[in-house]
């Protein structure tokens, strides 16, 4: 059998999983099963640990490798379940020697002590049409909700050379679109020489690597968009039309016991000027539902600004208490409220949804073909279409109808 990779969570990870294969690769490892987590909530730890039984009863003699960032943050108990051969901590799985033979059990370092990012160059993603490059990991920010820098550490930058060679390897290798991430990717550059900031990273990339037809960057903090970045937003035809925004409530209080970086005029105001740069541009946001001590005013806030801020689609996340985080000592919500609420956020977001899609009816969309007869739009949108079209291209479609919220349409 050769090795598997079961990865979960964000495009970091699935950046960091091409990485793991061409390590176990090279290491010679075979028959194994690496499982990849993700700790952002009780549910991705929960599908990880589900997965990893599952794995084992599939391939009873394989190698069973745990790691990311759900392993970093609980080594034991990872460690602890019979059906684990080696836990894995977020850097040790970013070396070579750790797929080596080995009868070590657990290898998990101290996150926090690292001071920089090495540079990973990977040929390309398997099954994927589009690359991910990672810029930046973990994250100097300490929300109150979030655990995830005790799984990634402090705010490291890859240098800007080494993510210009990245996008000329994967740009040879026939990649259209590249999509920049990382933890908090509007902190990239602060601990590089001369401080450079993610607009100046977009701006060279986008110099440098000619030939890249499609930028597209993955969540950003509201109010930590540079100016250039700003500038390019408006002028850059490449870089893609659709930002997604960090946003998570829509109440000032409940930012402020967040520890968010923003107020809601904040990401409003990013909005708005999102709008006036590019009036067709794609906005969307995360949102957190049923935060402790959120009252029904306060939802109502929230509520309300997926309408003022003009958003297209949601990211609808019930609020899921991590040990160790300021937030799980906060007053709960009732988990019927959370619920409740989470469902009116999902509904809210599929009507605006729904209304951006069919705005798109009638125009010509750019779409990077995934797969036979589908693929996404530069706005982000799925479309579905007729016509021949080859897989890794970029195809324009004439949008001629909707389904739900995926757009239809011919080849043009």
């Amino acid at each position: 059998m050769a090795t598997q990779i079961l990865t979960f969570g964000c495009r970091l990870n699935a950046f960091e999983s091409e990485v793991i294969r061409g390590h176990a690769a090279a290491a010679g490892l075979d028959d194994a099963v690496i499982v990849n987590t993700c700790a952002v909530t009780k549910e991705a730890e929960r599908q990880a640990r589900q997965a990893i039984r599952r794995a084992r009863r599939d391939h009873p003699q394989a190698r069973l490798i745990v790691t990311g960032c759900a392993a970093q943050i609980d080594p034991a108990r990872y460690a602890a379940m019979p059906e684990v051969d080696l836990v894995l901590g977020n850097d040790e799985k970013l070396q070579r020697e750790s797929y080596e033979p080995s009868h070590a059990r657990v290898a998990v370092g101290d996150i926090m002590a690292l001071k920089e990012t090495a540079a990973h160059l990977v040929d390309g993603f398997e099954g994927r049409a589009r690359a991910f490059i990672e810029v930046q990991q973990g994250c100097d920010h300490r929300c109150t909700f979030c655990i995830i820098p005790y799984g990634r550490g402090n705010s490291r930058s890859v240098p800007v050379g080494e993510i210009v060679r990245q996008a000329e390897r994967l740009v040879a290798a026939g990649y259209r679109e590249l999509v920049l991430t990382g933890v908090d990717i509007t902190g990239f550059g602060g601990d590089l020489p001369g401080r450079p900031d993610l607009g100046q990273l977009c701006r060279r990339l986008l110099a440098l690597v000619p030939d890249l037809t499609r930028l597209r960057l993955s969540s950003l903090d509201p109010i930590e968009i540079d100016d250039t970045l700003w500038r390019l937003i408006g002028e850059e035809p490449r870089l893609m039309p659709h930002l997604h925004f960090s946003v998570q409530a829509g109440d000032d209080l409940i930012l402020k016991r967040m520890k968010r970086r923003h107020l809601r005029a904040d990401a409003l105001a990013a909005c708005r000027r999102a709008r006036e740069l590019r009036p067709n541009i794609a906005l969307g946001a995360d949102m957190i539902a049923g935060f402790p001590t959120e009252d029904q005013a306060m939802f109502a806030r929230t509520l309300a600004f997926i309408e003022e801020a003009g958003l297209d689609y949601l990211h609808v996340f019930p609020f899921s208490a991590r040990p160790d985080t300021p937030a799980a000592r906060m007053p709960q919500l009732p988990g019927h409220v959370v619920k409740e609420r989470a469902a009116k956020l999902r509904a809210a977001g599929a009507a605006t949804t729904a209304r951006a899609i069919a705005s798109r009816i009638g125009t010509i969309a750019q779409v990077l073909v995934e797969k036979d007869g589908f693929g996404h739009s530069e706005h982000y949108a799925p479309v579905r279409f007729s016509g021949a079209a080859a897989i890794g291209g970029i195809a324009s479609v004439r949008i001629t109808d909707s389904a739900r919220d995926t757009l239809v349409g011919v080849i043009a």
